[in-house]
C-alpha cells in the first residue's frame, strides 16, 4: 500500500497525551494508516514529567509514528495550561490549516493511585484527589475548547476520548476512588455532550475505553514484559484477558478511517466491541473482550477468560 492509498493520507490528527500507553500507540497507529500526527505530553528527553517515567518520551512516539507511514510531530505540551494549549494549535493551524482527528488521552495520574482504592474519600489526600481530576477532565476541557474551532472548520471531524471504563460498566460500578470516578466517568459524559454539538457541523465525538491494557507500567506493576505478559497470569489468572495497547490504537484508527463513523455519535464504545465491528486484531492474533469477561463473572463465577480472548 502506497502513502496515498492509506485510509487517512492527507489527515491531520493530535493526540494529546501521547508520550506512553493508549496515547502512544494511538498515535503510532494512526500514522500506519498514513495520518500526520501531532503528539503532546510532558515528559521529554530534556524534561520529566511528575509521572517519573524517563523510559518513554514524546519525540521517541512522534519517531514510531514516521516509522511506521506517517508523519510524528513532538510539540511538548502541559494540557493544563491554556496558553500552551493555544500555542499547539495555532502551530497546527498555521503548518497543516485544519484538524481532523482529535484524540483526548491526557491523563497521568497513576501514581496518585497508590493504596488508594476502597478508600473513603476523607482519608484519601485531597491535593491528590483534586490532582486527578486536573489531569483527567480539566486538560481534556481546555484542549476541547481550544481545538475543536480548527476541528469544524472542515466537516466530519472526529473527536475521541479515552478513558477507563464504558458507560455500561461505570454506570454501574463505584470505581473504589470518588476522585478517580470522577476522572473517569467525565470523559464519558463529555463525549456524550460534544456529540450533540459537533452534529451540526457533521462531526462525532465519542469515548473509548481499552480493556485491561498492558501498558508500560502495568507490565513493570507485574514485573513483565510484553514479550513474556503471560507470565503474570501466574500471579493473577483473570490477566489472560488483558490486551496490548495496539488493540485500542487499531480501534481508534479504525474509526478514523470509517466514512460511516457518524453511527457512533455520542456512544461509549472500548477496544472489544470495536475488534468486533472492524474485524481486527491484537498484535498477538487475539481478539480480547475485557469489559465483556468482567461483567460476565460478576453473574456467573465460572466464566472462562478462554471464551473471551
Amino acid at each position: 500500500m502506497t502513502n496515498e492509498t492509506k485510509p487517512l493520507h492527507g489527515r491531520i490528527c493530535l493526540v494529546a497525551g501521547a508520550t506512553r500507553g493508549a496515547g502512544r500507540a494511538i498515535a503510532v497507529q494512526l500514522g500506519t494508516a498514513g495520518a500526520t500526527v501531532y503528539v503532546t505530553g510532558r515528559t521529554t528527553r530534556e524534561r520529566l514529567s511528575e509521572v517519573g517515567r524517563a523510559t518513554e518520551t514524546i519525540e521517541e512516539t512522534a519517531e514510531l509514528v514516521t516509522a511506521a507511514g506517517g508523519e510524528g510531530v513532538a510539540v511538548p505540551t502541559d494540557h493544563l495550561d491554556p496558553a500552551q494549549v493555544r500555542a499547539l494549535v495555532d502551530r497546527i493551524d498555521r503548518e497543516r490549516g485544519r484538524l481532523d482527528v482529535l484524540v483526548n488521552d491526557v491523563w497521568g495520574g497513576e501514581h496518585l493511585l497508590v493504596d488508594t482504592f476502597g478508600k473513603h474519600t476523607w482519608d484519601i489526600d485531597l491535593a491528590d484527589g483534586l490532582r486527578m481530576l486536573e489531569l483527567g477532565v480539566r486538560t481534556h476541557l481546555v484542549t476541547s475548547h481550544t481545538a475543536l474551532p480548527l476541528l469544524n472548520r472542515h466537516p466530519g471531524g472526529l473527536v475521541v476520548e479515552v478513558t477507563d471504563g464504558t458507560d455500561a460498566y461505570n454506570g454501574t460500578h463505584y470505581r473504589e476512588n470518588l476522585f478517580y470516578d470522577l476522572a473517569k466517568n467525565a470523559p464519558i459524559r463529555m463525549a456524550f455532550g460534544l456529540a450533540k454539538e459537533l452534529a451540526d457541523t457533521g462531526g462525532t465525538a465519542v469515548s473509548v475505553s481499552p480493556g485491561w491494557l498492558r501498558s508500560e507500567q502495568m507490565l513493570a506493576h507485574f514485573g513483565v514484559t510484553e514479550e513474556n505478559w503471560r507470565d503474570a497470569t501466574k500471579q493473577l489468572a483473570d490477566f489472560a484477558v488483558s490486551e496490548s495497547p495496539v488493540y485500542v490504537g487499531r480501534g481508534v484508527a479504525a474509526l478514523a478511517a470509517d466514512p460511516d463513523r457518524a453511527r457512533w455519535n455520542g456512544q461509549s464504545l472500548d477496544s472489544g466491541r470495536l475488534a468486533r465491528e472492524y474485524g481486527f486484531t491484537d498484535e498477538d492474533g487475539s481478539r480480547p473482550d475485557s469489559w465483556g469477561f468482567i461483567l460476565a463473572k460478576e453473574t456467573d463465577p465460572d466464566t472462562r477468560v478462554e471464551d473471551y480472548r
